[in-house]
């Protein structure tokens, strides 16, 4: 008998663990709540939050093309952020979807550590503009109706955020300095570079950074809107800044793509502030609905474009 892989036993791994979350989720919730929940969002609405879903992407493989130096087209990059759209439904979690976006991306590029850099401050970036949309929530939820102070906040975060991205380009090789022996040193070094080329460009790092926030509150804004369409009285307020923080929370990696995780951490967060969670887990699932038939979408063109990701190479290693 063939063993088991050790890809597939992650895979399973994982799978068992969003199992694992979601079952205890319907042991806490009433099913038939869940159920009802989920049935009561209108076929229009989820329609028109997947296609919100693929413009803020469309957006996304923009934003990450220009942290490539706009050095492959604009069909290519869309291609190869859909692809990892479309690897995130059979890998372990977003970083499998960013490997194939990185495959295809070297396909055309040919340049290991620039695709790898590229994806490394994308992420990074992304996870700035998460925290920062979340404190914005979390002032929303102190303070309701109070936008002058809700956009000086949002100002305050913005340049905070803009400095902290300088800061890691001195703070991050530092590491290896007091710490030589440390593994990932490759990586870190392509890193400090992706970011050193954006700080070398402040008009584009505020650019990137400003679009990435606009992205995310896109999309919560579209999980929002499913959440209201299945009977949640979650305020948006309270929405905004628990979102991303289930969004953060999902990454890690003991869960296929979040599944579960994210929606527990969703409840848990929102449970004191809504009269039922079961409509917020409803919300969730159909979210997680939404996030598959876009990667079925990206696999289709994937398929059409009969196009494979080329192995990556960084220096003589395969990623």
């Amino acid at each position: 008998m063939k063993p088991i892989g050790r890809r597939t036993r992650r895979w399973l791994m994982r799978a068992a663990g969003s199992a694992l979350f979601l079952a205890v989720l319907l042991l806490v919730l009433p099913l038939e709540a869940v159920v009802a929940a989920f049935r009561a969002i209108p076929p229009a609405t989820f329609a028109l939050v997947l296609l919100g879903f693929l413009v803020a992407h469309v957006a996304a493989a923009m934003k990450w093309r220009l942290l490539l130096d706009n050095r492959i087209g604009v069909s290519r990059g869309l291609k190869a952020h859909f692809a990892g759209l479309a690897a995130n439904l059979c890998l372990p979690g977003a970083i499998g979807g960013d490997a194939v976006r990185a495959g295809v991306a070297y396909g055309s590029l040919g340049n290991g550590p620039a695709v790898v850099a590229a994806a490394a401050a994308d992420r990074l970036v992304d996870l700035a503009a998460l925290l920062i949309v979340s404190l914005i929530g979390a002032t929303e939820m102190f303070n309701p109706g109070a936008e002058t102070k809700l956009a000086k906040v949002a100002i305050v975060l913005f340049c905070a955020a803009v400095v902290v991205l300088y800061a890691l380009v001195q703070l991050l090789p530092q590491i290896y300095r007091l710490a030589p022996k440390l593994p990932g040193r490759g990586f870190l070094v392509r890193l400090t570079e992706a970011l050193g080329a954006l700080a070398r460009r402040p008009l584009r790092l505020i650019f990137v950074l400003a679009t990435s926030i606009a992205i995310q509150m896109t999309l919560v804004l579209l999980a929002w809107w499913l959440a209201v369409a299945a009977g949640a009285d979650a305020r948006i307020g309270y929405w905004v800044f628990a979102w991303p923080l289930a969004k953060v929370i999902a990454v890690l990696p003991i869960s296929l793509n979040g599944l579960g995780m994210r929606e527990a951490a969703l409840a848990a967060f929102l449970a004191p502030h809504v009269s039922d969670p079961a409509m917020i887990v409803a919300a969730g699932l159909a979210w997680q609905a939404v996030m598959f038939a876009a990667g079925l979408i990206g696999g289709a063109i994937q398929l059409i474009s009969r196009e494979k990701p080329a192995a990556l190479t960084t220096g003589g290693s395969e990623l």
